[in-house]
């Protein structure tokens, strides 16, 4: 048996709950500049945890906890490390053990889920629907406590008479826990304006700690003792790490909406609304320059780091099929939305006199991921990551093929100007362009069944 380790003290603590979509790292390591003691990621399910691999990414100096599909499910970094709780949302104990396992080394804490309403998670039997199996909460902190070696705690709502509370607060407080989070009623929008105010409801309620969400969501700066932040300040301060750490520009977006409120019919707000990638977020509040810069650090610290390792570098293999392979991934943030690989391969193959690229793609029917092999004078060029879709997978063909060649591929800030020169041209004639070429079909490109093991089911990310 591991013997639990309670390094993290929940006294006296101002905590960021976990909230959907919210609580990505960028709002993490916010919170803990303006004075938050600990913070939870949002809810992460046990069964979608499971199929991720955990990762160190040197480029961003992060850990990553990617799935199948190659999306990062949770990104962690040393800063937090002795302040980030990890919640999950579980109903069985085995599982909720193993998804501790995997994230105890990188996390301060881990939480389970007791308290969402929400349909996707009590149908699962998660979240609230706990509250009604007390046996089953029983045996799963129970086993978190005698099984992981970080502190453990659970955040539930009351229930509909405070005898009936009590009497599970206590029969949770026997199998060991750290903490108790207890949702009774939301104080965001009613009480908490700022650190005073956040006092003051820990006074009313006899809590040892408090924990904000909309609040905190609003305006992150809520918990500094000198009061908020110009709204401004604090955005572009959120903006700044989320192009650092490689956020998701939509998941970045979302929480600027949340931040601006009613301010999103502001000429701000209306650019923030039509940004469709990190670059028009950043360029929306002034940081065009920032986002250039950081992403060029980024681009060397990751071609520094491939040089460094030929394996990890995605050198060209050649295995006994005669194909080329590398670990590619097409990166839409990465390129311009005018110029694609594909384009790039297509303009080089007119230039050099070459017969078009040909694709061929297939799809794995256990996971309905797909794979291309793009030929070129007579070469064969593969990346031996599966992508969700067609199109994905043939741009990543051809990047395959194009750093083989030591070409320009369209990534943003390359120059290439004679694809600049007919650009118009290729677009009217892109390869990728549905219109312009058959997709693949069941009875000949995807013939050859793949096996491999089955892709998990999106699981929504739970609401806290």
């Amino acid at each position: 048996m591991i013997v639990n380790n309670l390094s993290l003290c929940y006294h006296n603590k101002l905590i960021l709950a976990p909230m959907v979509r919210v609580g990505t790292l960028p709002m993490r390591l916010l919170a803990l500049d303006y004075g938050a003691d600990i913070v939870y990621c949002e809810e992460l399910i046990d069964l979608k945890m499971l199929q991720c691999k955990r990762v160190v990414n040197e480029a961003l100096s992060t850990v990553d906890f990617v799935a199948p599909d190659d999306r990062v499910v949770f990104r962690t970094c040393e800063r937090e490390q002795s302040k980030v709780v990890f919640q999950m949302g579980t109903s069985d104990a085995e599982r909720a053990l193993a998804v501790a396992r995997l994230v105890e080394n990188d996390v301060a804490g881990i939480d389970v889920n007791m308290g969402c309403p929400k349909e996707y998670s009590t149908k699962g039997g998660m979240g609230a629907a706990l509250l009604s199996d007390p046996d089953k909460i029983e045996k799963i902190l129970s086993t978190l406590v005698k099984g992981t070696r970080r502190p453990v705690t659970c955040k539930i709502r009351i229930l509909p008479s405070l005898e009936d509370t009590l009497s599970l607060v206590k029969r949770i407080e026997r199998t060991g826990i750290a903490a108790i989070a207890v949702h009774g009623s939301g104080g965001s929008h009613d009480h908490i304006q700022g650190y005073l105010d956040i006092e003051d409801f820990r006074r009313a309620t006899a809590a040892s700690s408090v924990m904000v969400a909309r609040a905190a969501m609003w305006n992150p700066s809520i918990f500094l003792r000198e009061g908020p932040r110009p709204l401004e300040e604090v955005m572009q301060k959120y903006i700044r790490y989320a192009v650092q750490y490689d956020n998701h520009y939509t998941n970045t977006k979302y929480c600027l909406c949340q931040m601006l409120r009613e301010q999103l019919e502001s000429p701000q707000g209306r650019l923030l609304h039509a940004a469709q990638s990190s670059q028009e977020i950043c360029e929306a509040f002034g940081l065009g320059a920032f986002y250039e810069e950081t992403t060029r650090d980024l681009d060397a610290r990751r071609a520094k780091l491939l040089a460094r390792s030929p394996e990890e570098a995605e050198e060209p293999a050649e295995d006994t099929s005669g194909i080329i392979k590398m670990a590619i991934k097409f990166d839409r943030r990465a390129y311009s939305p005018q110029i694609t690989p594909k384009m790039c391969l297509l303009e080089w193959c007119r230039r050099e006199k070459l017969a078009q690229p040909v694709y061929e793609t297939v799809q794995r029917p256990l996971d309905r991921l797909f794979s291309s092999v793009v030929t070129v004078a007579e070469r064969k060029y593969q990346s031996t990551l599966w992508d969700k879709s067609k199109k994905l997978a043939e741009q990543a063909a051809a990047i395959v093929c194009l750093r083989s060649q030591g070409l320009p591929e369209g990534r943003l800030g390359e120059e290439s100007p004679s694809l600049h020169k007919r650009k118009r041209e290729a677009l009217d004639q892109d390869p990728g362009d549905p219109t312009t070429q058959e997709p693949a079909v069941p009875g000949e490109l995807c013939k050859k069944p793949f096996v491999a093991l089955a892709g998990g089911q999106e699981s929504p990310l739970e609401g806290w």
